[in-house]
């Protein structure tokens, strides 16, 4: 596959990043590794930036064969060895995805053409033991705390102390409840040798297809891991880039092409990695130009408050929680609990189905009893919800929010699920659904006459359930006498999450 033709546009000039500087002459690029220590890189050594230069080479001819062309050495005017450059063909400037973006171009096509390309590339890309340990939750957690303390050297200067923090203990929380998740996704063969660094500087749309370039080459481990963390560096960066319909279109392309599936709070994870990754460059590139009294500092440091910024957004949209939604028969709580499962993209897991599930029963067959007799026994009650909490708790543990429907009239049953949010390190919302009592009476009449519903409570449960329900000064009440959307907008507010929450 030849490469296109740079644009007629063959000017020399100059690219300078972190680690190196690239020069554009005529047709082609040459890439030089600058001699420094960054901590996270260490290029001092001629030597050690000659074997970087080779493995860039061979690393990026994965995905653009014609484009890395060799290693040239560099001589001195005494012709002594001085140096190694990358050489590369000169893409066309005028058709890097970030400058499409900027100016609006419609590259749907070409995101989807990149989305196929890298599915292929993952699919036979390396796997292997120390792979699928660069995937684990121990070994992402590492990764985090890396950045952090990288990031923790520009506290006050570029980046505010308290936002580091504030990201730190949010991805720290995500991770501790979720190592079934991570392990889940290794089992299935989700982690690879990926690109590591995938933004759209370095992504050409060309008529024959999409050339990737500039792949992480100075740390294998740095590039291994999940494939949704490798293709969440590019949606972080379309939406550093103004456009996040374009990053949630591309992971969806992603995923459907891929024929893969994560829970919406991973996704936010990785983009949150990833941009903190870009906020410690960000911050180094303040530095440097600090340093060397360069013009620029200034927005390199706003660039780095901004993505660490988007890391706190995206750990928040993907906080795992457990919201037990509760209240007498005939408030409403089935509702809501439906509607706070679309809205946050959420599993609902109802007692009245699970009841009748764990009795053999099909959910809508009637199975009215006097309270407290029948499969509405004590035993049967607190069966039912030992199982709604264990099916919750496997749930936090992969990620998903879980919305639990029940009365929760019991402090022991409210309880245990505090114990099960804890255990899984996911936050509980607690809301109790409060009404009229004309308006819940009038609700479990229309129920009954309905019979299409799982709930067999009538007014005489209503009442007596009423009459030995725990108070519960924990919830927050939510009064669903009220339009079903002013309700879920109520809970949602009690909440603290943006009905966005089921992105990606």
């Amino acid at each position: 596959m030849a490469a296109e033709a740079p644009s007629a546009n063959l000017s020399p000039a100059v690219a300078e990043t972190h680690s190196g500087v690239v020069f554009f002459y005529g047709e082609c690029a040459y890439k030089l590794k600058k001699p420094l220590d960054l901590g996270f890189l260490d290029f001092r050594s001629r030597e050690t930036r000659r074997a970087v230069c080779h493995r860039e080479v061979e690393l990026n001819r994965r995905l653009a064969p014609d484009v890395y062309l060799g290693v040239a050495d560099v001589l001195d005017s005494s012709g002594e060895l001085c140096e190694h450059m990358v050489v590369m063909r000169r893409m066309p400037d005028d058709r890097r995805l970030s400058k499409l973006v900027a100016a609006g171009v419609d590259v749907r096509s070409q995101l989807d053409a990149l989305a196929r390309l890298l599915v292929g590339f993952h699919a036979t890309a390396a796997r292997g033991p120390r792979i699928d340990t660069a995937a684990g939750v121990d070994a992402v957690a590492r990764r985090w705390a890396a950045n952090t303390a990288e990031l923790q050297r520009f506290a006050g200067r570029f980046v505010p102390a308290d936002a580091i923090a504030t990201v730190d203990a949010l991805a720290a929380r995500y991770l501790e409840g979720r190592r079934g998740l991570f392990e889940g996704r290794v089992a299935e063969g989700r982690a690879c040798d990926g690109h590591g660094d995938l933004l759209a500087d370095d992504i050409f749309c060309l008529d024959d297809g999409p050339r990737v370039l500039d792949c992480l080459e100075f740390d294998d481990d740095l590039r291994f891991g999940d494939v949704l963390a490798d293709v969440a560096f590019l949606a972080m960066d379309l939406e550093r880039l103004g456009r996040g319909d374009l990053a949630e279109e591309f992971l969806a392309s992603y995923r459907d092409e891929a024929r893969d599936s994560w829970p919406a709070s991973l996704a936010h994870h990785h983009i949150a990695y990833r941009a903190q990754v870009r906020a410690k460059v960000a911050a180094i590139r303040a530095a440097q130009q600090a340093e060397s009294g360069a013009v620029g500092e200034g927005h390199a440091a706003e660039q780095a408050v901004a993505l660490l910024d988007l890391a706190r957004r995206h750990l928040e949209e993907g906080r795992v929680r457990l919201i037990v939604v509760g209240g007498l028969p005939g408030t409403g709580k089935s509702t809501l609990a439906a509607g706070l499962g679309q809205a946050l993209g959420a599993v609902v897991l109802r007692s009245d189905v699970l009841r009748k599930e764990l009795a053999g029963l099909e959910p809508e067959r009637g199975a009215a009893a006097a309270f407290g007799e029948g499969i509405y026994s004590a035993d049967s009650t607190a069966a039912t919800y030992r199982e709604l909490l264990t099916r919750a708790q496997t749930l936090l543990g992969l990620g998903q929010t879980a919305v639990l429907d029940a009365s929760w009239t019991d402090a022991t049953q409210r309880n245990a699920a505090r114990t099960t949010a804890s255990a899984a390190a996911a936050d509980l919302v607690e809301l109790c659904c409060v009404s009229p009592v004309p308006v819940t009476v009038e609700r479990i009449r229309q129920r009954a006459q309905r019979g299409d519903d799982a709930s067999d409570a009538d007014e005489q449960v209503a009442s007596a359930l009423a009459q030995i329900a725990d108070p519960w000064p924990e919830a927050t009440r939510i009064d669903t006498d009220a339009e079903p959307s002013k309700v879920l907008h109520a809970a949602m507010r009690a909440i603290g999450s943006p009905t966005q929450g089921a992105r990606r």
